[in-house]
């Protein structure tokens, strides 16, 4: 696969995502515009988001049953022509259904994973994976960013339509820049969408791997929800916009993953997985000092998020190249069994925080973290321990080579 085509599919990754989170920039300009009160505008995001989840577990799975460049076409026509209706969108009941539609279809960054993950040799995959996990970071940071500055200006159907214009070029372009693949599997519809389960219930290494993002992600989400109780408490007296400008910090993983899925491509995903535990628990570490306040506590809030951010998104790269490289025919209903356990675990770390924070404040959201990065941690050294003692009975198992069928011809 050519630097090109990575980068058109990075792009991809970036649009998809952006679509999620672009509406969190708009929501008070939505409320504003239809005469609706702020939380009810907020809905609309809480409907992308469900669709979004909808979407992993429905849609996903098919991308192992119909080919790639035609399934990403046509998902992202339909994004595009639902952004389209939210732009048009005359009542908030309306823009909440186009807002579920946008979700439910916006899920091309985690068909692409896949799909990169068969077109390039084993020994590339991390730095594929870590540069399409930069496009969606980026797409992320600067969708909201980009949301925020065209709504105010030209309101907030703008961002909308500018997205819906963005997403149907880009189904033009994947018509012609994405290689052609043929499906894994013949499974039927519900066959595809019970195969997840089944993955998780044979399949150890996608277990842990699943195990190891819905922990760190879970903590990740604990501080980034409980961040702006802090920034906007007594201890420092800021702003919102405050958190908006540590999460910019944020687009050092951009720099960070490629490299990270380098490491993972020399030495497998095992040590990256390590580095990236002990990484969690030193943000944890410095986090607790911006309990304090000051710019001392700044400062260690904007280190601690960096390492934080860093060390999720790395561990990441490492967790989908172990994945992939489990069912080769399988790898859009790994993805979703993988994508669904850490989403639902940083949706878990969201809720423990905030009861947390009421509980025990910063420090308890800190001890949170290191405790769920302790938990990965104590579970990775046993699946080492495992191995070491396996390579004293035979060899060691290479940890980016799995024996697998080329083909699922099941149902």
């Amino acid at each position: 696969m050519s630097r090109r085509t990575v980068l058109i599919l990075a792009v991809t990754c970036a649009v998809a995502v952006g679509n999620i989170y672009f509406p969190q920039a708009i929501a008070p300009l939505v409320a504003a515009g239809l005469h609706v009160s702020p939380d009810s505008a907020a809905a609309v995001v809480t409907a992308t988001q469900a669709g979004y989840t909808a979407g992993m577990v429905l849609l996903v799975p098919l991308g192992d049953r119909l080919p790639h460049r035609s399934f990403l076409v046509v998902l992202l026509a339909l994004t595009g022509l639902a952004l389209l209706s939210a732009g048009c969108a005359p009542t908030l009941p309306t823009l909440i259904g186009a807002g579920t539609l946008v979700g439910l279809t916006t899920v091309g960054a985690q068909i692409v994973g896949p799909l990169a993950a068969g077109l390039v040799a084993a020994d590339r995959q991390g730095a594929v994976i870590g540069t399409l996990l930069s496009g969606s970071t980026g797409g992320m940071l600067l969708a909201r960013t980009f949301s925020g500055t065209l709504g105010e200006w030209l309101g907030w159907r703008a961002p909308y339509l500018v997205a819906a214009v963005l997403a149907l070029l880009l189904a033009t372009v994947l018509a012609f820049a994405v290689p052609t693949t043929t499906p894994s599997s013949r499974q039927p519809y519900t066959a595809l969408l019970a195969e997840p389960l089944r993955l998780l219930r044979t399949e150890p290494d996608l277990r842990r791997s699943c195990f190891y993002q819905a922990t760190v992600f879970a903590g990740f989400s604990a501080v980034w929800t409980c961040l702006a109780l802090l920034l906007t408490g007594p201890a420092y007296g800021l702003g919102a916009q405050a958190v908006g400008m540590i999460a910019l910090v944020g687009a050092a993983t951009m720099v960070c993953t490629p490299l990270a899925g380098r490491l993972v491509d020399r030495y497998g995903p095992d040590p990256v997985n390590l580095v990236c535990m002990l990484g969690v628990l030193v943000s944890a570490a410095i986090l607790t000092a911006g309990a304090r306040g000051g710019a001392l506590g700044l400062i260690s809030l904007t280190l601690g998020t960096l390492l934080l951010d860093v060390a999720m998104q790395s561990g990441m790269v490492a967790n989908q190249v172990r994945v992939y490289a489990l069912r080769v025919y399988a790898r859009s209903r790994l993805n979703t069994a993988y994508m669904t356990c850490a989403y639902l675990g940083g949706s878990a770390g969201s809720w423990l925080g905030t009861r947390v924070w009421g509980q025990a404040g910063w420090w308890g959201v800190c001890g949170l973290v290191a405790l769920l990065a302790a938990l990965a941690l104590a579970r990775h050294l046993l699946a080492l321990s495992k191995f070491g003692e396996r390579a004293g009975a035979d060899q060691a198992p290479s940890m980016l080579q799995y024996s697998s069928p080329t083909r699922d011809t099941d149902g």
